[in-house]
């Protein structure tokens, strides 16, 4: 089959949390069909990451997105009903790029909402594949700040749900990477067809080195401009790393990830708190981890740096919303803490006993292989797009 794949950042290279699922879907479809890729260019590197996806024989259409110019632009929007993400993400020329290639397109798929509204209502049959539900996000954004941008994100859960339960009828098929979002998916939006598609590892890229460990070393990996990481890196490293320090003076945490926002920058002036910004292989900093942390007040769906820690055999202490799309037992595969003072003391803990940590970073890794390999996550894909393309044949192209 040919299949268009629509994603809102080039699915390449898998450094972050959404490329490496979009670029594993486009892996694992491309081993039996004929995939195009369409999606928004965020800057240079996307643009020579699109190229290289040519070069890999993946016809892969970047446009350029600016999202401060964007941004500015969709403003207006909240004068209307419309959510201020389809004007954000809203693209004359990239819908032209897909209208141009639905005729020879056996089955589209959408790798997050604003990208199913490029496919709403044009008669090809598609699938719609919920990174999140964005709508429920901002809800919790609109939960934890103040007026006025709490009254913008709570603007921006409601218009921007009526969107999802629109493009969620008009899809043949809503994919979840959790039973939770997909029980929240059909509470709030019924009558719909919903399946789970499960995220995975690469087991073989991460493997565990616990002789590597530096005592005292807690770590979080994460992408550094997205809201949840920073409030919940803001949250250890100021409320609860001093208190684990109290404990475990050697105690020093490290925030590895891309796009430190001014926030995260200000935290490496902490003592104890190194904030790495970009770095080439993000293994290299975890390995040298005694503890893993996952400190996220707001999340859904599957969080990638919570199975990749356990991947890499790190003993992993996370909150409810870190660790609820992720199938384990928590005490047994991770631990699991909300409040402040207990999610210090379970750091402590595992600072303090190094042999229950490396027990605990064993099991975590055995829950994986079990669970989360991207061979056994992914294989129901092809009887999805089967399914949804429903016999469909596309017309050959004339071009």
């Amino acid at each position: 089959m040919r299949v268009l794949f629509l994603s809102q950042r080039v699915p390449f290279p898998p450094n972050r949390g959404d490329k490496i699922t979009t670029w594993r879907l486009i892996e694992r479809m491309r081993r039996e069909h004929e995939v195009t890729v369409i999606t928004f260019a965020h800057d240079e590197a996307d643009l020579a990451a699109a190229q290289e996806l040519n070069a890999r024989g993946i016809p892969t259409v970047a446009v350029p997105f600016n999202e401060k110019k964007k941004k500015a632009l969709a403003l207006p929007l909240l004068l209307t009903r419309r959510p201020l993400t389809l004007g954000v993400y809203g693209s004359r020329q990239l819908q032209r790029e897909v209208d141009r290639r639905l005729p020879q397109t056996d089955v589209a798929y959408a790798y997050s909402s604003s990208m199913g509204a490029f496919l709403v209502g044009k008669g090809t049959p598609w699938i719609m594949h919920f990174a999140e539900l964005d709508s429920d996000k901002w809800r919790q954004y609109a939960e934890k700040q103040r007026f006025p941008m709490s009254a913008v994100y709570r603007r921006e859960w409601r218009t921007l749900q009526a969107f999802e339960a629109r493009i969620a009828r008009d899809a043949r098929q809503n994919i979840f990477c959790t039973p939770l979002e997909q029980a929240i998916f059909e509470e709030t939006i019924p009558g719909c067809p919903s399946a789970v598609l499960r995220n995975g590892v690469d087991l073989k890229h991460l493997v565990p080195a616990p002789e590597r460990a530096e005592p005292g070393h807690i770590a979080f990996c994460g992408v550094m401009d997205y809201f949840p990481n920073v409030d919940g890196c803001e949250w250890f490293a100021r409320e609860l790393l001093p208190k684990v320090r109290e404990r475990v003076p050697a105690a020093h945490f490290t925030i590895v990830g891309s796009r430190p926002v001014p926030e995260v920058q200000r935290l490496a002036e902490l003592e104890g708190v190194e904030v790495t910004g970009f770095v080439d292989d993000p293994r290299d900093w975890l390995w040298r981890a005694a503890v893993s942390v996952a400190p996220l007040r707001i999340a859904r769906g599957i969080q990638n740096k919570v199975l990749e820690a356990l991947a890499l055999g790190l003993p992993v202490v996370g909150t409810t919303p870190a660790t609820q799309g992720v199938a384990g037992e928590p005490g047994r595969d991770f631990l699991l803490a909300d409040d402040g003072d207990a999610f210090a003391r379970a750091v402590i803990e595992l600072l303090e006993a190094p042999e229950r940590a490396l027990e605990l970073g064993r099991r975590g890794r055995s829950f994986v292989e079990e669970r989360y390999d991207w061979e056994a996550t992914f294989e129901p894909l092809d009887q999805i797009l089967r399914e949804a393309a429903g016999g469909r044949h596309a017309t050959p192209s004339t071009t």
